[in-house]
């Protein structure tokens, strides 16, 4: 899909030269990636030590987005 976004250019670049991506929509796509790995850690160690943590195969892939 195609988007307009008006990025900070100084943190691209940072972002661009840390990831070594060859495009702009590769640097964005590996930081939305990063940010949704890190949110899901995030939900499942709030899970840790509730009840919740009892997950099965298919909640797992759920989460994923599978």
């Amino acid at each position: 899909m195609r988007t307009t976004l008006d990025l900070d250019e100084k943190l691209l670049a940072d972002a661009t030269r840390l990831t070594k991506a060859k495009s702009k929509k590769a640097v964005v796509e590996q930081a939305l990636s990063e940010f949704v790995r890190r949110r899901r850690i995030e939900q499942l160690r709030k899970m840790v030590g509730t009840d919740a943590i009892d997950l099965t195969l298919e909640d797992l892939r759920r989460m994923r987005g599978k």
